[in-house]
């Protein structure tokens, strides 16, 4: 796992939560999967949320503070019509997110993929947070659909 993999790998999911959720509405983004799940919105700020940590570990400020980004973490209510943000407002915060992210892995050197960080080392941790954010950029294709809109890969 090289810096350039993972700001490609996170380019990706960038290019795939686009082509999923772009085009829903803020109401169509509230809309709940039954029996259970979160709906798109939910998912899309748990990313931009999630993101917070990925750009801590490159030294990049996280866009959301810890109480915006505290509504979407895991195991948080589901959210409503009314704490809900409005889906322009979490897509703006994704492409910052997604600037910054380009910003701090553009600056690591090959080395400090390797350097300890908690149990694992840097590269491993940016590598899980990206596969977690794969999972539910693959999310998004399901929820739009549960939206009532075609598949957006083909």
């Amino acid at each position: 796992m090289n810096a350039e993999s993972l700001k490609h790998m996170f380019g990706l999911n960038h290019y795939v939560i686009g082509l999923n959720a772009r085009d829903l509405s803020h109401q169509e983004s509230l809309i709940e999967p039954k029996p259970g799940g979160n709906c798109a919105n939910w998912v899309l700020g748990h990313i931009v949320s999630t993101r917070g940590a990925v750009l801590s570990l490159l030294s990049e400020k996280p866009i959301w503070d810890t109480d915006t980004a505290e509504r979407y973490k895991r195991g948080s209510k589901p959210v409503t019509p009314g704490t809900a943000k409005p889906l322009p407002e979490i897509f703006e915060a994704l492409d910052r997110s997604q600037e910054r992210i380009v910003a701090g892995l553009s600056r690591l050197k090959a080395e400090d993929l390797q350097k300890p960080s908690g149990q694992e080392t840097l590269g491993t941790q940016l590598a899980t947070l990206q596969f977690h954010e794969a999972y539910h950029a693959g999310q998004l294709g399901v929820l739009r659909r549960v939206a009532g809109k075609e598949g957006a890969i083909k």
